[in-house]
């Protein structure tokens, strides 16, 4: 008899989770999976609503495939759980049983405390003339007023916020970017390469303001500042970070702090019950990445549908890459770790680095206007190989031949790789769809979605593709 497993959520994390399941379990001959997603559409990939937001894609475009063999509710919401009787209680009266339990309830956008910035009849909702910046929904509302000409301000100079900046200033939208930090992204950038991005956005018609904070929100008015200015705003874009979903596991009486505590095997104090993503707090998984939730997924369905009972979740190596038309950002792991740093800058020219090593090995590194150089130390970042001899070289993206990283060879790059992370997609990934048939970067681009985000990945893709067609020929059909 198959378990029956429940899952809470059908965001990115979810619909993955549900997908690697299924991949171990085809038939659903150990697992009958029953998933419930509040939102009215199925899962789609909210990396790319900055994409979407820059007119880069279509929103349809962002949709993830629905995996047969499930039971899927969308627009139905948890409503509580009885962890006594096995049971999740849905907003639409229905009732579902489970074995296991998965929590992807992931996170919702902060609405900071500004004067203005909420509806006065419903608190927890923005107010007329202002966008929280985390669904499509939100998507489709910042389109709507990002008319050529119109005058949008932009609160929150995290990555979310810059990304925001940099599409709708692409749009033709006079954009005045907000942050209340001394410098950008501060949590993955130093403040050498927060400027340089500062100095690139301005140059894109971007008007950035650090260290200035929203204070009073009047859509007739505009936005006043901490600072005593005021700046005149048509629309005013949240970025300002988010907070955990976890007042449906709180409710049941599970540990919750940040996030629903959990621990290697994904498990919350209650055994039958798991979480995953953005709302899952675990000591090895950084917040705010996709990639923590996606590498969850893949233990737990290891877990639950016993193909690997030894699976565990050690954690994931941070990688953050800043999709905006124009600059190319790389921010891995911890910078400031290294007993070896090596740092470059040349912000005329918008080029930024700092490289950390410890122990001959790639601990960290910020990487702008250096695309190269990004896809050499992410590969030696991902993969744990020693840096090559010539650190210079290196951080300029100019190895030495023969030092060159796997990141660039495809007959090197283990089958694991992640080549595009925006959607995930490993090296071995565009081998099968090579073999299935995708012969081109176009067909590999529609096969598995590589090179449709941020589209940094092109160029990988390309050598994959020609590495392939090298080693295994398209087969020419008999005449």
């Amino acid at each position: 008899m198959s378990r029956r497993v429940v899952v809470i959520g059908h965001g990115m994390v979810g619909a993955r989770f549900v997908e690697e399941v299924r991949r171990r379990d085809p038939d659903g001959e150990r697992v009958t999976l029953t998933v419930l997603g509040a939102e009215s559409r199925p899962a789609y990939n909210r990396v790319l609503l900055s994409t979407v937001l820059a007119g880069g894609l279509r929103p349809a475009m962002v949709a993830l495939p629905v995996v047969d063999g499930i039971a899927l509710h969308t627009g139905v919401a948890a409503t509580s759980l009885d962890r006594t009787a096995r049971v999740v209680h849905a907003d639409d009266g229905t009732v579902h049983p489970y074995d296991e339990l998965v929590l992807a309830t992931g996170c919702r956008a902060w609405l900071p405390p500004v004067d203005g910035f909420a509806d006065p009849g419903a608190p927890e909702d923005p107010a007329r003339g202002v966008s929280l910046f985390r669904d499509l929904d939100d998507c489709g509302r910042i389109l709507d007023a990002a008319a050529p000409g119109a005058r949008i301000a932009v609160v929150g100079g995290g990555l979310l916020g810059v990304e925001a900046a940099r599409g709708l200033a692409g749009r033709g939208v006079a954009v005045t970017l907000v942050h209340p930090r001394t410098h950008l992204m501060e949590r993955q950038l130093d403040a050498g390469a927060g400027e340089v991005l500062a100095t690139a956005l301005r140059g894109l018609g971007v008007d950035v303001r650090c260290g200035v904070g929203a204070k009073a929100w009047d859509p007739e008015a505009g936005l006043d500042c901490d600072d005593g200015s005021r700046i005149a705003a048509d629309h005013v874009v949240v970025a300002a970070g988010v907070r955990a979903n976890t007042g449906l596991a709180a409710d049941a009486g599970l540990a919750v702090d940040r996030g629903i505590l959990v621990d290697d095997r994904l498990a919350t104090d209650d055994g039958r019950v798991h979480a995953l993503g953005d709302c899952a707090q675990h000591a090895g998984a950084p917040g705010g990445l996709v990639q923590s939730g996606w590498e969850q997924a893949a233990v737990l369905a290891d877990l639950l549908t016993g193909t690997d009972p030894a699976a565990r979740y050690r954690g994931t190596r941070p990688v953050t890459r800043l999709k905006a038309r124009g600059i190319d950002l790389a921010a891995l792991g911890d910078p400031t770790a290294g007993d070896e740093e090596l740092r470059v800058s040349d912000p005329r020219r918008g080029r930024y680095g700092v490289l950390a090593l410890r122990d001959d090995r790639v601990v960290g590194a910020v990487l702008m206007g250096l695309p190269d150089a990004a896809a050499m130390i992410t590969g030696l970042y991902d993969s744990g190989a020693p840096a090559p001899s010539d650190r210079l070289a290196l951080l300029l993206g100019r190895a030495l031949p023969g030092e060159t990283s796997p990141a660039t060879d495809p007959v090197r790059m283990p089958g694991s790789a992640v080549v595009c992370r925006c959607n995930s997609v490993t090296k071995n990934a565009l081998v099968t769809a090579w073999r299935a048939g995708a012969h081109d970067v176009d067909a590999l681009s529609r096969r598995t979605r590589a090179t449709t985000g941020c589209g940094s990945c092109r160029d990988v893709v390309c050598g994959i593709r020609d590495w392939l067609a090298d080693i295994d020929p398209p087969q020419e059909s008999a005449a």
